[in-house]
């Protein structure tokens, strides 16, 4: 299995397609998978990436009301940032990934520092 690795900048077409980095384009050849992440970006599987987190996650069809939703959801319009999550690609926002990354890196450490 693939780890996706990397951030690329893609935009997405009238017609709300986004291409995915030529890289791992062969890797999705037989099947998509798109879910909503709590996160609020949308999370891009093979179907043997997905099977293995498959439990943990809601699928949306691409074809249905409510799985075209999920551009809508995850405000993806425009330019996107597609980032590699070791078993899936994210498509984000980039002002809405910027904002998690910075609740993230503000989070305080729970981490102690090592005595002297």
């Amino acid at each position: 299995m693939v780890e996706f690795r990397g951030k690329y900048e893609h935009s997405i077409d009238d017609r709300g397609r986004v291409s995915l980095p030529a890289r791992y384009r062969n890797e999705f050849a037989e099947r998509i998978i798109l879910t909503m992440s709590a996160d609020g970006c949308i999370e891009v599987y093979t179907e043997d990436g997905f099977n293995q987190v498959a439990s943990h996650v809601t699928v949306e069809p691409p074809t249905t009301p409510e799985g075209r939703r999920l551009r809508q959801l995850a405000a993806v319009d425009g330019t996107v940032v597609i980032a590699g999550r070791k078993e899936c690609l994210e498509i984000w926002n980039p002002r809405r990934l910027e904002e998690v990354s910075g609740d993230v890196a503000a989070a305080p450490s729970t981490e102690q520092a090592p005595e002297v």
